[in-house]
């Protein structure tokens, strides 16, 4: 009898209704940049990082399907501490994030001090990874780092998700960051990854038919199940546009700054937590719920 075990599905970080509302506490230097700007004292600590993480995975995880968390700054301690709740699965990072040109991700590579054998007994479900997308550079190396990560993920059993996005050229030629968007799931959107995390077209401002049109478009290019990231969508319209993501082809979302953003630096930010981004993270789910219910 092979003692290989049972590879986890989609549905292990899935909502009952097989929609995701997934969780991210996995930013990194971009996350301190956010304790910064909400006056933290510099320069802010990894502990300060590290607290909040663990802090927002107890509190925000028993309303999310799964919760994506970084090796960096909290994994351990979250799984130490037992601050997943036992209905959410566990997502880990398995990006590493190279700084340059002032920015805190100017590339990135996949993570090979993240095992995903250790992952899985760790607890995790499935891994992340981060691909930037830009037009002057090499198809051929982003799809050899995709097709290295799924195997890796499918060596442990693991769900793969990748998350590509878009960044204007190094060489300083025009950017369309829509028809970005959409080139970057026409190349990526068949990689044999099982989950594709996609920016929200149009940042999600604009007429619903506009954006409705756009995530059509965007599905169109889409041989997986795929979900919309926060970043870049203002805190308080990103419940429209996850529904009209959901009703253009996508399943949910996979999201921190639209639950979290607002309480960084609070003064007492497990309250702010519990009183203002649990709601948050329920209505979203409610929605991904309506939105699947629909189809």
């Amino acid at each position: 009898m092979s003692n290989q075990k049972s590879p986890y599905s989609l549905n292990d970080i899935a909502r009952p209704g097989g929609g995701f509302a997934m969780l991210a506490v996995d930013q990194r230097e971009a996350m301190r940049l956010m304790f910064q700007a909400a006056g933290q004292p510099t320069p802010v600590a990894d502990s300060v990082l590290t607290e909040f993480k663990v802090a927002a995975t107890r509190i925000l995880s028993p309303w999310a399907s799964a919760v994506l968390a970084d090796k960096q700054f909290c994994l351990d301690e979250i799984v130490a501490q037992g601050a997943v709740a036992e209905t959410c699965g566990l997502i880990v990072a398995a990006d590493r994030f190279l700084p340059g040109n002032g920015i805190p991700v100017d590339s990135v590579d996949i993570d090979m001090d993240i095992d995903p054998h250790a992952a899985r007994a760790m607890g995790a479900k499935a891994m992340k990874l981060l691909v930037l997308w830009r037009q002057d550079e090499p198809a051929e190396q982003r799809l050899a780092m995709v097709d290295t990560f799924v195997e890796r993920c499918r060596s442990a059993g693991l769900v793969s998700i990748i998350e590509p996005v878009v960044r204007p050229p190094r060489r300083g030629a025009a950017f369309d960051r829509e028809a970005a968007i959409i080139a970057a799931a026409a190349e990526l959107g068949d990689t044999g990854a099982d989950l594709y995390k996609a920016e929200m077209p149009l940042g999600g401002k604009g007429e619903a038919s506009t954006l409705l049109a756009a995530c059509q478009k965007l599905n169109d290019r889409m041989k997986m199940p795929w979900v919309i990231l926060s970043s870049g969508v203002e805190a308080d319209i990103f419940g429209r546009a996850v529904r009209i993501a959901m009703q253009g082809g996508a399943s949910g979302f996979l999201a921190g700054r639209a639950v979290w953003a607002s309480v960084i630096g609070a003064q007492d930010p497990q309250t702010m937590l519990r009183d203002v981004s649990v709601p948050r993270l329920q209505r979203l789910a409610e929605i991904v719920d309506e939105g699947m219910a629909q189809r």
